[in-house]
């Protein structure tokens, strides 16, 4: 299975809630705003937690086979 992330930067606030909770792919940028480290992955890992604590919603997660 394959996992795509997709992240709408422009809607993100920088509040860092994912980089908080999955720093493993996650990661804070110089401008203030987050950035997935890999935007496809093979095991979700805590990307869903990443996506559920976004006060913004502006991480998708996408499963496909």
């Amino acid at each position: 299975m394959t996992i795509k992330i997709s992240h709408d930067r422009n809607a993100c606030i920088g509040c860092g809630a994912c980089a908080a909770v999955c720093a493993d792919n996650w990661k804070m940028s110089d401008d203030g705003k987050s950035d997935p480290i890999k935007s496809k992955v093979n095991d979700i890992g805590c990307n869903q937690e990443a996506a559920d604590s976004c006060p913004v919603q502006c991480i998708k997660i996408e499963k496909s086979e």
